[in-house]
């Protein structure tokens, strides 16, 4: 099973975990900015309030978690207040087989049924493109029947390696685009940003898809997808995935 690991901590810092990262396998990784806000009690807990912090993403396998997890608590004291924290998120599925390959590359991730969460009905949608091409994803988002989304600026590291899976050059700087969707419409969804702003295009997108257990403030939309619904009966919320 694969999983995005996500890593904060301060910026200044950061570059220790990249290399680390780097080391044992994960030669992909996604990083914008951001800054704390912890206060209180939580401030004292975490000692990361108030600073300016760096936010990474990452594509892993179970077993490079475990030795990355190890790597943070002994070599880079993630436990000490101010260092920093990683956590896993379950992936449901990645967009492309040479898109699989190029994020995995290093950790001997042999590729596997996709997993699906059960009794969930939404999906997080993550599209990492090119900067400045948001409006080409979107575009064919909304097409798929995507209602909306919100982007983040991002650089990528290890991008001089795509040419090698990918056969062509992707560039440093990119955008994070996430769509929250009808697991129903993910597949549709994924393939239409695939199709119109995926690596034959100038956005170069690479999709992937996380389970949501839950959501709230999506009420109207839901509202409006009742009479959708009602036409087709049939039509399910499970489907299985075929977005790899």
């Amino acid at each position: 099973m694969l999983y995005l690991m996500i890593t904060i901590a301060d910026r200044a810092k950061f570059p220790h975990f990249v290399a680390l990262y780097q080391q044992r396998g994960i030669l992909s990784s996604f990083i914008t900015l951001g800054r704390g806000t912890a206060t209180g009690e939580l401030l004292n807990v975490l000692g990361l309030g108030g600073t300016e912090r760096a936010v990474c993403f990452d594509v892993v396998t179970e077993k490079v978690w475990r030795q990355v997890k190890q790597d943070l608590e002994r070599k880079l004291r993630i436990d000490v207040p101010g260092t920093g924290v990683a956590f896993l998120i379950p992936m449901s599925s990645i967009g492309g087989r040479r898109e699989l390959a190029f994020l995995t590359e290093g950790q001997n991730y042999q590729r596997e049924g996709e997993s699906e969460m059960k009794g969930t009905n939404r999906e997080l949608l993550v599209v990492i493109s090119n900067q400045g091409y948001n409006d080409q994803v979107m575009d064919a988002a909304r097409e798929a029947g995507a209602n909306g989304g919100t982007v983040l600026h991002a650089r990528g590291t290890g991008m001089e390696r795509a040419e090698r899976f990918l056969g062509i050059s992707l560039a440093s700087e990119k955008d994070v685009t996430f769509i929250v969707t009808r697991t129903a419409r993910k597949n549709a969804i994924m393939e239409a940003i695939m199709r119109k702003a995926g690596m034959d295009s100038q956005a170069k997108s690479i999709i992937f898809s996380l389970p949501v257990s839950d959501t709230a403030g999506l009420r109207l939309l839901d509202l409006d997808e009742e009479p959708e619904r009602k036409e087709n009966p049939e039509h399910s919320e499970h489907p299985d995935p075929q977005g790899g």
